[in-house]
């Protein structure tokens, strides 16, 4: 990345579509431009169910974010969720140009780009590249190989490929917006430099990322990305649940919740009266234990930990994880939700304390990691998105037909 660089990135969530521009200061660093936010439900399950409403709502918080930042956005990077995403492991021999010279910058370059050489499904695309690691061939390991001297270097990295129908879905969606697409990144990957913290970053991790209509699952084994995936339910799950079960609005569900957050029954200190004040029965009100309700949110919890657990185990990927981070708007708020998560998971289980969780609000969490994640990719020659300033206008080349150059030319 290079000072001045100004790069925006947009969550797409199941309730709201939230949008992040940052610019790369004199110390190398994101500084948050503007956010803005829109409530949008075109996104159901992990899947575009409407591409006018996106389309809209990215519309908004566009014109918020251009007008907030007094700048012309013509492109912005997104994030796709991890069942369309197949993560491939692939390794290089690559030999020096100049072994007398050490290891240029072009020799690296090169073999990010070689690395992509792998036989592709019919019906996926390559969207990144994931250096992983560097060894040179005295098997010494380093994480920037440039200026070494070694005749030959392995390149070990993750080659990251998405389904097509939804890279279709949602160019489709941005150009019904008015704006092209930069590149397309994995929820969890996005999100891995904010939401750990630097012990967590070298750990055998599970990040779980529990937000309104999905969770997403990412596995990384210290600086390798395994694993991704997405369990299609959420906190709006166990609102309705609540909802549902006591026959009330959910909107008084969604509060009762929120002041009775606890994930499981066993550590209610006082079983009160609850009164449903929207009681849909034929009598206008009923009381309830605040046990009832605890109960019913126990249950989906209980499921939604079920369901992660039977998927990392199916994939053989559970016994590789030394540790599972919490995080997402849909489980931090519910009290012992980690103890939960532990209990079935039999894995360590904790909230994220990652030093960066605070430095923007959790609506636009996802979309802040984004941009860090843009802004951090190593030996990237242009990460910027396409702005129109007063002063200076940048260009960059459609991600979805050259990819970014896969952000190494």
């Amino acid at each position: 990345m290079a000072i001045g660089d100004i790069i925006v990135g947009i969550d797409i969530g199941t309730s709201r579509v939230s949008t992040v521009v940052g610019e790369v200061n004199n110390f190398n660093q994101i500084e948050v431009v503007c956010n803005t936010m829109s409530k949008c439900s075109g996104m159901r399950k992990g899947k575009i169910f409407n591409e006018e409403e996106i389309a809209a709502a990215i519309s908004k918080t566009i014109k918020q974010a251009e007008e907030q930042a007094n700048i012309k956005i013509n492109s912005a990077y997104t994030m796709i969720p991890g069942k369309y995403v197949t993560i491939v492991q692939n390794s290089i021999v690559k030999e020096v140009k100049d072994k007398y010279a050490g290891i240029s910058a072009k020799d690296v370059s090169s073999a990010i780009l070689q690395i992509k050489d792998i036989e592709m499904p019919e019906q996926q695309t390559l969207i990144d590249i994931v250096p992983d690691k560097f060894i040179l061939d005295n098997g010494m390991i380093v994480e920037d190989p440039v200026g070494n001297l070694s005749s030959s270097f392995t390149l070990k990295a993750q080659v990251i490929l998405a389904e097509k129908e939804y890279i279709r879905q949602i160019s489709s969606v941005f150009r019904k917006a008015g704006i092209e697409v930069d590149g397309i990144v994995p929820i969890t990957l996005a999100e891995r430099n904010v939401v750990l913290d630097s012990n967590e970053m070298s750990d055998n991790i599970m990040l779980l990322d529990i937000g309104a209509g999905n969770t997403e699952i990412g596995i990384f084994e210290g600086n390798s990305f395994t694993y991704t995936n997405t369990i299609p339910l959420g906190g709006d799950n166990i609102t309705k649940d609540i909802a549902l079960v006591l026959n009330i609005t959910e909107e008084e569900a969604d509060k009762l919740k929120k002041q009775y957050s606890l994930a499981l029954k066993s550590f209610i200190d006082n079983d009160n009266d609850i009164i449903l004040n929207t009681y849909k029965g034929n009598s206008r009100s009923r009381s309830i234990k605040s046990s009832e309700l605890i109960e019913i949110i126990e249950a989906r919890i209980e499921e939604i930990f079920s369901l992660v657990n039977k998927d990392i185990t199916a994939q053989g990927e559970k016994s590789k994880i030394n540790n599972v981070i919490l995080t997402g708007q849909g489980i931090t708020s519910i009290n012992k939700s980690d103890m939960a998560g532990k209990i079935i998971l039999n894995i360590p289980v904790k909230i994220a304390t990652g030093r960066l969780i605070s430095t923007i609000g959790q609506g636009y969490r996802t979309s802040y990691a984004l941009v860090r994640y843009i802004a951090g990719k190593p030996f990237a020659k242009t990460v910027s998105s396409r702005i129109d300033t007063k002063t200076e206008t940048h260009f960059i080349k459609n991600a979805l037909e050259k990819i970014k150059d896969f952000f190494y030319s």
